[in-house]
């Protein structure tokens, strides 16, 4: 019974909602932008070197997952926002990277979700636009855990662990 309670709130979801969901999801990309330039050009260190190739990479998948999601918002009929969430800054290399890996956890949580919903809406096509963008960001994820020699974390909702 648990399993279909979250199925439940997902199915209430309307296209205006969904739209403005995205919204938040387009303020996410913009700060993986902006974050992954920075990140990029001031990690210093033998050490950071790939990492930092990497993360000027990551910087154009990026841009590329905020054109596709400002698309699906244009497609459900709302205004694709401007304004990036709040990016933070270290002098230190490790703190930077430990920023990237949180917010990739948390886009990923997000774009779980966010499937879950296009899908109770019958919105298919997103849901596929999506989870090609979801791939990349657990990419990235991997990438950034791996730089920080951890695991990588586990970012299973409730409903996901079921």
């Amino acid at each position: 019974m648990r399993d279909r309670q979250p199925k439940m709130e997902v199915s209430a979801i309307t296209r205006d909602e969904l739209a403005g969901l995205l919204n938040g999801d387009l303020a996410r990309e913009y700060q993986a932008v902006i974050s992954y330039v920075v990140y990029s050009q001031v990690l210093k260190g033998a050490q950071y070197m790939n990492i930092a190739s990497e993360l000027e990479k990551h910087a154009g998948e990026e841009l590329q997952h905020a054109l596709i999601v400002a698309k699906q918002i244009d497609y459900l009929g709302g205004m694709p926002g401007v304004v990036p969430k709040h990016v933070k800054t270290s002098e230190k290399a490790e703190d930077m990277l430990r920023f990237d890996l949180a917010n990739e956890n948390d886009t990923i949580r997000n774009y779980r979700e966010r499937v879950r919903q296009c899908e109770a809406l019958g919105e298919y096509a997103i849901a596929e636009h999506i989870r090609e963008i979801l791939m990349q960001e657990q990419d990235h994820q991997i990438a950034l855990a791996t730089a920080l020699g951890e695991e990588v974390p586990s970012v299973a909702g409730p409903e996901e662990q079921a």
